[in-house]
């Protein structure tokens, strides 16, 4: 999956960003399968969608980027968004029992590193 689009262009996969956040949008997906019956079309269901969102608006962002850096940063920013609230679905699911301490705090951090990294890339794009 790390291979070079045929124009030479850096996958989105070589971005250590995206594959972080897939990594973790795959793990988020998996523990929320194993939610209450009730809550997988409301809390798992919105914990799923924004975790894969990051991945979606960096791969979006990444193959737009050929045309515009400002594009690519409006799509890096949609993504740090994402990852902030998918930040906050796990407090939810912490607080309502269905992740525990230690689930919260691997998710949370590894969100928080994700947006951290997001934040640098955006700062990256802004430089002249």
């Amino acid at each position: 999956m790390g291979e070079r689009r045929g124009s030479g262009a850096p996958s989105v996969w070589d971005m250590l960003v995206f594959r972080k956040a897939y990594d973790v949008a795959l793990e988020v997906h998996r523990i929320a399968q194993t939610f209450p019956k009730h809550e997988q079309y409301e809390l798992a269901s919105q914990l799923r969608r924004s975790s894969k969102s990051i991945c979606a608006n960096l791969a979006e962002g990444r193959a737009r980027q050929q045309g515009s850096t400002a594009e690519f940063r409006r799509f890096v920013l949609i993504a740090l968004g994402s990852a902030d609230e998918s930040a906050l679905w796990c407090k939810f699911a912490k607080d309502l029992g269905y992740l525990s301490d230690e689930q919260f705090e691997r998710y949370h951090g590894q969100f928080a590193e994700i947006a951290r990294m997001l934040n640098g890339l955006v700062a990256k794009l802004n430089s002249p």
